[in-house]
């Protein structure tokens, strides 16, 4: 793959070409994943166990090296083998070859969403705290990899609100949530607006929807695209509910032309009237997954309506090439990986467009965690099965070593304890 092209220095007002030679490319940039995975689940992962009545839910993975950052609404983490348990506010780390927690403890004061490795070693993290080590930051901060607060860090626009989707592209940090803009870009060392991105997002799908926010966005691996998903009703004065594309130009973001007409269509469950929860690309770009809540498809709209589903598009076409209906159930994450795509929540089923919070003709059981093939749209017979919960949401997928990481607040995968955590290895060929 061509490395992207570079924003100008006068953009991103960052002062070294060092910096910029170490992020060139999105921070979540697809990753090809020949084969399926396991079922079955390391043995060496952490345990990230409820506190104090605590529901804890892992919400994001990064990798730097053998070293996996992970953030959510944490407590306590044990050890793989359950027999040592470390204190954590919503952040942590471990060893991936071994599984050994480390001594990374910054103390967040609220759940972390994002977390963003910089090149210098730092990390940046996103969420819906108000403090960081004691010190007031709002959804924003930036700390060394010892957890140490970078006070030079503030992050511009965090008046209200908070931050659920962060990644490094093309040398912008891109931010989004329900803060004021809803969606910036960056300096990643300072955290100032650099202004790359100038587009109002505006609106509520309905008075019960919650904040206008961008819920979480991804980039494609050329960090030419970015789609972002939540609620509103407007992005750069065009009119786009829950969803749109921006094109990331040497100087500026734009807005695409592609919309599809059919997410102005709601779903049966009232009181989920913004249903996406999850977008990922492909790691050749040519397409991209959606995955939603929503109950089931009103009356006529099956078939257009994303509703408890899975779809998965071609950025050229405002339909998507297929839906797969869980027939009632959350998905809350997807990871399109080329010849698979991976979803997770606590659905029951997939392959199942005549449910209607039952198992309708021809669904295929799928509890907690399942797959699709990418050319199809229909279930494979992966089906490790995993505590159902609130779900999984987040599904991450790395190189090396090779497989899929799992986040949810799910005791259980594949009739093991691997309580929030679990990572399934590729198979070798």
């Amino acid at each position: 793959m061509a490395p992207p092209r570079s924003i100008g220095t006068t953009v991103l007002g960052i002062a070294t070409a060092a910096f910029l030679a170490l992020s060139l490319t999105p921070a979540h940039a697809s990753l090809g994943l020949p084969r399926v995975v396991a079922v079955e689940a390391s043995a060496r992962t952490p345990q990230v166990v409820d506190t104090n009545g605590v529901n804890n839910n892992v919400l994001v993975f990064a990798q730097v090296g053998d070293v996996m950052y992970v953030g959510g609404v944490i407590g306590n983490v044990q050890n793989a083998a359950r027999t040592v348990t470390y204190a954590r506010s919503n952040v942590f780390a471990f060893r991936v070859s071994t599984g050994d927690v480390l001594g990374f403890a910054p103390a967040v004061n609220g759940a972390v969403w994002a977390i963003v490795p910089q090149g210098d070693g730092s990390l940046v993290l996103g969420g819906s705290f108000t403090g960081v080590n004691g010190v007031a930051r709002r959804g924003l901060a930036r700390v060394s990899s010892g957890g140490v607060l970078d006070t030079g860090f503030t992050g511009a626009g965090m008046r209200s609100g908070g931050v659920t989707d962060a990644q490094l592209v093309r040398g912008l940090l891109i931010v989004s949530g329900s803060f004021p803009a809803r969606l910036l870009a960056l300096n990643p060392g300072t955290g100032a607006d650099t202004g790359y991105i100038r587009l109002p997002v505006t609106g509520t799908v309905a008075s019960n929807a919650g904040a206008t926010r961008v819920y979480r966005f991804a980039v494609n691996p050329a960090g030419t695209r970015l789609v972002g998903i939540g609620n509103f009703t407007s992005v750069g004065g065009l009119a786009r509910r829950q969803a749109f594309m921006a094109d990331l130009g040497a100087s500026q973001a734009t807005m695409s032309s592609w919309y599809d007409p059919n997410l102005a269509k709601q779903c049966s469950a009232s009181i989920l009237p913004a249903y996406l929860r999850d977008v990922d690309w492909s790691p050749d770009g040519a397409t991209f997954g959606l995955a939603s809540t929503g109950f089931v498809s009103k009356a006529g709209d099956l078939g257009l309506s994303i509703c408890d589903a899975a779809a998965l598009y071609d950025p050229g076409s405002n339909r998507p090439r297929w839906i797969n209906y869980t027939g009632g159930d959350t998905l809350h994450s997807i990871a399109v990986t080329g010849p698979v795509v991976y979803v997770g929540g606590h659905q029951r089923w997939l392959d199942n467009p005549l449910g209607r919070d039952s198992a309708g003709r021809g669904a295929q059981p799928r509890p907690g965690i399942g797959a699709i093939d990418a050319t199809t749209g229909k279930a494979i017979s992966w089906n490790p099965g995993k505590t159902r919960g609130v779900g999984a949401k987040v599904l991450y997928v790395t190189s090396s070593p090779a497989g899929l990481w799992v986040g949810s607040d799910g005791r259980m995968f594949h009739g093991k304890v691997r309580d929030s955590l679990a990572f399934c290895a590729m198979p070798s060929a």
